[in-house]
């Protein structure tokens, strides 16, 4: 069982909250972690490097010299590989590095990055957090009474999202989403998670 503080907006501790680690899984699964990890930023690449092959690149396809009696090395296009700006052989080519593990896989990896971050205590878990306007300052001062100085993943609802959004995209590091949304790559790359109370129940 881990116990957590629940914190106010003060950072002031005003209750405690339990999770069973077998809910979660029970271990951390690193492998898991990393196919994940992997998966979600190969579908970030973009897959536009090219390169020319040899009868791409400009040049005329006329043989140099002749075969014999010159001298030099035999030569039969100046678009050669071999030669200064040439083509390329077997170069990047625009692809898709798009591809799924399953998903009870992700919803395990999931499981797994979250319970990580409970064991290494950088789950912060606030009872409230609403703002009646967006506010940067009053967002990075709750930040500091919390003892966020890093980055940090807020889990909030979605109806939260417009005025946290607006609250926290000034500041460096910051990153929000709500819990229906997250992923273990988006846990695992920020240094602290801090969720409100109801969405920490939701997770269960």
């Amino acid at each position: 069982m881990i116990e957590l503080a629940v914190y106010n907006s003060q950072g002031k501790e005003v209750d405690k909250v339990s999770m069973e680690e077998e809910r979660l899984g029970g271990e951390v699964k690193k492998a898991l972690l990393k196919e994940a990890v992997l998966m979600y930023e190969a579908n970030q690449r973009v897959g536009t490097a090219c390169t020319k092959t040899k009868a791409e690149v400009h040049g005329s396809g006329r043989k140099p010299w002749a075969q014999k009696h010159t001298g030099r090395a035999r030569a039969g296009t100046i678009r050669s590989p071999l030669w200064r700006k040439g083509g390329v052989v077997f170069g990047p080519k625009p692809r898709d590095y798009y591809y799924q593990i399953p998903k009870k896989a992700r919803r395990e990896a999931l499981r797994s990055a979250l319970l990580g971050k409970l064991l290494d205590r950088e789950v912060k878990v606030v009872d409230s957090l609403r703002l009646d306007s967006p506010s940067t300052k009053a967002m990075a001062q709750i930040l500091k009474t919390l003892g966020i100085d890093g980055s940090c993943l807020v889990v909030a609802r979605d109806d939260d999202n417009q005025t946290l959004w607006k609250s926290i995209r000034n500041i460096p590091g910051m990153a929000l989403m709500p819990a229906s949304q997250l992923n273990a790559y988006e846990v695992l790359k920020r240094k602290t998670l801090l969720i409100t109370r109801d969405q920490l129940a939701g997770l269960q």
